[in-house]
């Protein structure tokens, strides 16, 4: 089946963005409409989601099921699944999580790049794992069909999120870190332990997660795709672009910093030079994907093997995960 799903983007969306989705083929994608909002903040993102889905309808749709990604295949459209780069949503109320869950939610990380009250970020230096509310949502997640996000956490977390949940959970933008050693990229143990639980990863283009940074290949991109595969298993591995186009280098500061401190936070960017970094040429915005198929096919994948990388593995992760268990 030739679907494309791309399992993380937080663009500044507009019709020329919806418009490229379709030119590209992107049939579903992930958008992340928190980083640090609380619960009254990501009920005004959701409203302001209702009026892009409204009024761009001729180019997109809701997404909650994955039957939504074929229907919106079938109809040129894309369908949009929320999630959260953080658990701020939910604040410090279990509740929410089926509340967030009805109102659309389907991915949420457990952290962001610091300690939240479920689990630990990849930038601290300390990691103690999972909290004892991090359990206790962990498995509330799993109740509702709200997917464990690990993306932006570390080591430790990460690998007792997989221990704890006893559904599949995701990393839905990230690269393995033999590969590119940035904070954000996973170890060998986390990809082993993904796999050997039916979990999945995003590979993630965003620069500062590249070998090579804005420079990277798209041959380099796709061999380190294939070694993985060769590694976890063509079932387990998907894209998660992290693409942010058209986005103002402002909105880094807020990705980095939030609300959480006064000085200057830019993670793994430079801080002489705090803004988005370059796209690499092969991969500028959504019409590009059939050139990652293309670029997947040349390293040696066969038509399987590409359909699988580029949606049908995740395909198959959202009709397993976005229900009740």
């Amino acid at each position: 089946m030739k679907i494309t799903i791309d399992c993380l983007q937080y663009c500044n969306w507009s019709r020329d963005i919806f418009e490229q989705m379709r030119e590209g083929g992107l049939d579903a994608v992930h958008v992340t409409i928190a980083y640090h909002e609380d619960f009254r903040q990501t009920v005004d993102r959701i409203s302001k989601w209702n009026r892009l889905l409204d009024q761009y309808s001729d180019l997109i749709q809701p997404g909650r099921t994955a039957d939504d990604v074929l229907r919106a295949r079938d109809t040129n459209k894309t369908a949009i699944f929320y999630g959260f780069q953080n658990c701020s949503p939910i604040e410090s109320d279990i509740d929410l999580v089926e509340i967030c869950h009805q109102l659309g939610a389907r991915f949420m990380q457990l952290s962001y790049n610091n300690q939240s009250l479920l689990a630990t970020g990849c930038y601290e230096s300390d990691d103690p794992g999972i909290t004892r509310m991090g359990k206790q949502v962990i498995a509330e997640m799993n109740r509702v069909g709200l997917v464990v996000d690990m993306s932006h956490s570390a080591e430790r977390s990460t690998l007792e999120a997989i221990e704890c949940s006893t559904r599949p959970i995701a990393v839905t933008h990230a690269n393995p870190s033999r590969w590119h050693p940035a904070l954000r990229n996973k170890s060998d143990s986390v990809l082993r332990a993904l796999s050997e639980s039916g979990g999945m990863i995003g590979f993630s283009l965003y620069p500062h997660h590249l070998a090579e940074g804005s420079a990277c290949t798209l041959d380099n991109f796709c061999q380190m795709i294939a070694d993985t595969a060769d590694d976890m298993g063509i079932d387990h591995i998907g894209i998660g672009s992290d693409l942010c186009q058209d986005q103002p280098d402002s909105v880094v500061e807020w990705m980095r910093n939030g609300r959480w401190t006064r000085e200057k936070d830019f993670g793994e960017g430079s801080k002489a030079s705090p803004g988005f970094p370059d796209q690499p040429a092969w991969f500028k915005d959504n019409r590009d994907f059939p050139s990652l198929r293309a670029g997947l096919k040349k390293v040696g994948l066969n038509d399987a093997a590409v359909n699988a990388v580029m949606g049908d593995n995740w395909l198959r992760f959202f009709e397993k995960s976005f229900g009740p268990a």
